[in-house]
Parts: structure tokens; sequence; C-alpha cells
């Protein structure tokens, strides 16, 4: 690559203290240090990026610009649009989404003999769980427990996720990585056939199982392989645009939208399953993103209309280390992983700044003021970032580590003639994972639209104000398996009644009477990159 002279220069300083540093143990914040570091740099904090939201049932409280301008928007029908009576598909679960929440969703579904088909605006498995890379979380050794896990991810997420929740995710745990492992997840093991298992950030004991460094891919590939085998009808490059309610208020299907031909259909159903994923694509405050193309919080947008509850919506999550350089994978996941193994965070004049495994926020937030207000930042070209480096994983634990354990990085950097074995690599926070979303109960329910349920990033509540590493895996699989044996379990004692789309002109009604005049519909459905193009500034770059 292309590295200026003064990025040549501080990766001299980095190698010169490798060992040194590599001795080194960065001492941890204190609570107090923590909440410092969070309030003057985390952009959750940055007042000026959130408006409040005028309508729905969370008018008043705040939510990043960007998703305010498209909870308030037009719908992208009216109720004229579409005859009712012409219904294209029928059955018992509709899922919405193709990721791992929907397609765990569909095949537990399935499972307890519900008709169940997927619709999704992409293919299945476009999602962020293919992109997902360190690995899942879950207590299945002897020296833990999903008590401690409890801990840990309580703790992580600042006490504020709902305590049921939390309960059913690390409780679950163990029996999620049993679940996928039958279904043919090739997770790393040692040579008795143990699975190996590492440290994320805020975890206090090795609970990581991890498939190399594509993790979510393997995952995926399973999960797919499964919905295919079974059967189960997958309507793909196909969008949920509005759902449908029935006369007596409850979810009971969606209007879909084909991506090219924009010909719509009518699904009914008894139950509707929303696994549509985060909102990378949204780029809040201009950040880069490591989310897939379709990541625009299309579940958050079409829930919220049909009056869902959401929770902390305020609420992002920016992985600590996306690619700073080079500019072609700007922004790309550079999984925790990396810094699990041992590669520690180094400022450009070759100094350790902080612990590599605080959790997320702190760490990001930690990041960002090395840049942004200490003046210790890399200039790339385009932007600033700190070394993360790499070489360390093998000074430590020897050659052949990093082709072994992350190999998937390694060739993700090497297409750029980067060797991670051999130099550092430049990081800056990247928008990742969506804490906030729609407020469920512990069935998967909304807690405030009867028949419909949430699974996945779209859920808000079960990690708090902050996800660990491997708990999103994790949560996909529990909560995605919930929804499914709940929604289906309903669906049995579901009789539909007349379809209505009512709940569009009650909203417009809404969003009139609180003064609301917007030329934007929603949900967005896909980002877009043009010049020209209103949504975007165009001074950011991403």
């Amino acid at each position: 690559m292309g590295y200026s002279k003064e990025m040549l220069e501080s990766m001299a300083k980095v190698a010169a203290n490798r060992a040194a540093n590599a001795a080194l143990e960065p001492v941890r914040m204190t609570a107090d240090e923590k909440d410092t570091i969070l309030r003057e740099n985390h952009p959750d904090y940055l007042p000026d990026q959130f408006a409040e939201i005028k309508v729905g049932p969370n008018k008043g409280e705040k939510a990043p610009l960007e998703l305010t301008a498209l909870l308030e928007a037009n719908a992208r029908i009216k109720a004229g649009d579409v005859d009712l009576n012409k219904v294209d598909y029928d059955v018992d679960v509709l899922v919405i989404g193709g990721g791992g929440a929907g397609s765990s969703a569909a095949i537990e579904a399935d499972e307890a003999g519900a008709k169940v088909m997927i619709v999704t605006k992409l293919r299945i498995g476009d999602a962020n769980t293919m992109m997902a890379e360190g690995g899942i979380q879950a207590a299945d050794k002897p020296n833990d427990s999903p008590a401690i896990h409890y801990l840990d991810a309580f703790g992580g997420g600042h006490f504020a996720a709902k305590p049921e929740l939390v309960k059913k995710l690390v409780g679950d745990a163990p029996i999620a990585i049993k679940w996928l492992s039958d279904l043919g997840v090739e997770f790393d093991k040692d040579e008795n056939g143990n699975m190996i298992t590492t440290h994320g950030g805020g975890t206090s004991r090795k609970r990581m199982h991890a498939a190399k460094d594509y993790s979510g891919a393997e995952i995926m590939r399973t999960l797919r392989d499964e919905v295919l085998n079974r059967g189960i009808p997958v309507v793909d490059f196909t969008a949920a645009i509005e759902l449908i309610k029935d006369e007596n208020g409850n979810v009971a299907g969606a209007v879909l939208m084909n991506m090219e031909t924009k010909q719509l259909y009518v699904a009914r159903a008894k139950t509707v399953i929303m696994a549509t994923g985060g909102a990378g694509r949204l780029h809040y405050q201009g950040f880069p993103t490591s989310n897939h193309y379709g990541a625009t919080a299309d579940g958050l947008i079409l829930g919220y209309r049909a009056g869902a509850k959401l929770l902390y919506e305020d609420s992002l999550q920016y992985h600590p280390t996306g690619v700073a350089y080079p500019e072609q994978i700007f922004g790309a996941l550079v999984t925790e992983k990396v810094r699990s193994l041992g590669a520690k965070l180094v400022n450009a004049d070759g100094t350790v700044f902080m612990h590599p495994l605080e959790t997320r926020d702190v760490c990001a937030s930690g990041i960002i003021r090395e840049c942004d207000k200490r003046g210790n930042g890399v200039d790339t070209g385009s932007g600033l970032g700190v070394w993360l480096d790499t070489p360390m994983i093998e000074y430590k634990n020897g050659a052949g580590t990093i082709e072994k354990r992350i190999p998937a990085m390694m060739r993700m950097f090497a297409k750029f003639g980067i060797d991670i074995r051999k130099d550092p690599i430049l990081v800056y926070p990247t928008l990742h994972y969506q804490n906030g979303g729609l407020d469920i109960n512990v069935n998967g329910e909304s807690t405030t639209v009867k028949n419909l349920f949430v699974a996945g990033e779209a859920v808000g509540g079960i990690h708090g104000r902050n996800r660990l590493m491997g708990n999103s895996l994790l949560d996909i699989i529990v909560f995605g398996r919930n929804a499914g044996q709940n929604a289906a379990a309903r669906a049995k004692e579901t009789t539909v009644g007349k379809l209505t789309l009512a709940h569009i002109a009650k909203f417009d009604a809404e969003r009139t009477a609180a003064g609301i005049k917007t030329d934007a519909v929603s949900p967005k459905l896909l980002p877009t990159y043009t010049h020209g193009n209103p949504d975007l500034d165009e001074t950011k770059v991403f």
C-alpha cells in the first residue's frame, strides 16, 4: 500500500515498542472513568445529533436525526393502493427477514408444524449475520455459568437491559450452541474434540465459541441449508413495505413489494415475525458502517407505524475497530477476536493507550478521544486512526497463529498488499449495531401489538445500552428460535379477522396534528449513494 512518510514513521515506532508493549498489561478503567470517557466522547452523547419524536408510541423521546426522519415519514402506500381481498400468500407464520434470526425462527415454526414463509428484500443470508466474525458466547465450560454470563452481559449493557430477556439469553445459550452444532456448524475444536473458547471485551470467562473468524458466515450457511432442506418457501428480492392488521387490531400479515418490478402483493398471516436486522446503512452522524447493504431499520419503521413501542432507540453501538485504511475497505469490521488473541491498541507515538478488551462503547470512546482530542491519531489521508498491533499476536503466541485463528482477516488485508502478520493495521470506530429496537416480552412478542413477534437486531432491551461481543450471534439464535416457537403456538389459536390498513391514515392524522411536513417516505429499504442525494451530507466520508 502507499503509506505516507508520516504513517511509515509511526509504524516504525510501533515495531520498536512491540516487545515492551507486549509485556505491558494496561490498567482497566474504573466505573467513574468509564462514565466520563463515554459522556465526553461517545457519539450517543452528542445532543445535537438527536431529535424529539413528535408522533407515535415513543412521542417525546429522543432518537437519532436520521431515524426520527424515517419514523415520521410518509408510508410508501395508502390503504386504497392495495386490494386486501386479493390475498397472494396465506400462511400461519410470516417471517420478514432472511438472516440468522429469521432463519432460526422459520426453522422452529416449521418444526412446530406451522405453515411458514420467509420474505426478504435481498436474498436469504444477505444479513449482518454473514458479516459477524468473532464468535458466539455461551457459558458451557466447568469454570463458567449462565449466572456469571448474566452479570457480564447485564453490567456490560450499563444495567439497562430487561432482566428477563438477559436471563433468557444466557440461560438458553448452551442449548443454542448444541442446536447449532447438531445442525452442522463447524466450531473450532482442539485435538480432543473440545470446543475452543476465548475472551471477548467485557467478559470474565473464556466463553466465545468461534469458527475461525467467519463464525457468522458458518452459522448462516448452516441455517440457510436447513431452511432450504426443509422446503420452507423463501420469497427473495421482495420487501415488506407495510404491516397489515385485522379488524381486532392484531397484526395479520404484510404488504410486499417486488424490489425490481415494484408490484405489490398481500401476505396474510396469523402471526408475523419481524427479523429485519439493523440500521448501519443510515450512516448515523456520517459514520462508516460494518453493516450489510440492506440494514436500513425497516423493522423499526414498520412496527412503529403499526403501534409497536420502541426501546432505547437512542442507543447505537460503534465497533471500536473498523478499518481506517485502506480506503477501499473503509469501515469494514476488524473482529474483536484480533484483540482477544493479543493485539493491542497503539497510538501514533507507539504507545499503548488503553486496555484492548474494555467494553465496546468504552473502547470506541477511547479511540475517538485519542484521535480527536489528544492529537495522537495517525493521519490516513482521509481521516484518523490508531494502530491495532496485529504482529503482536504471533510475537506472543507463535508463528502461524494468525493464519490459523483469523484467516479471513489476513486475506482481507492481503488483497491490498498488507500482511497483518508483519505490519499493524489502522482502525477507527465504525457504526456496527442497533442496541435499541422494538420492545418485546420474554415470549418475543411486541409489548403493544398482538401477534407481532420480533427477533434479532430489530429487538431493543436484550443488551441494554451496549452489547458484548458474541451476544448478537447468540441472541439471533435464542430469540429467533423463541419467536418461531411462540409465533407457531399462537397461530394455532388465532383466527384472522378482516384485513385493514387503517393504521396508515391514523398515523397520518397524528403527523398532521403534530405539524409534520415532509416528502420523505419509509421504510427506506436501501441506501442511496449518489451525488445530489439530499439524504446524504457529501462532506462526510463513507
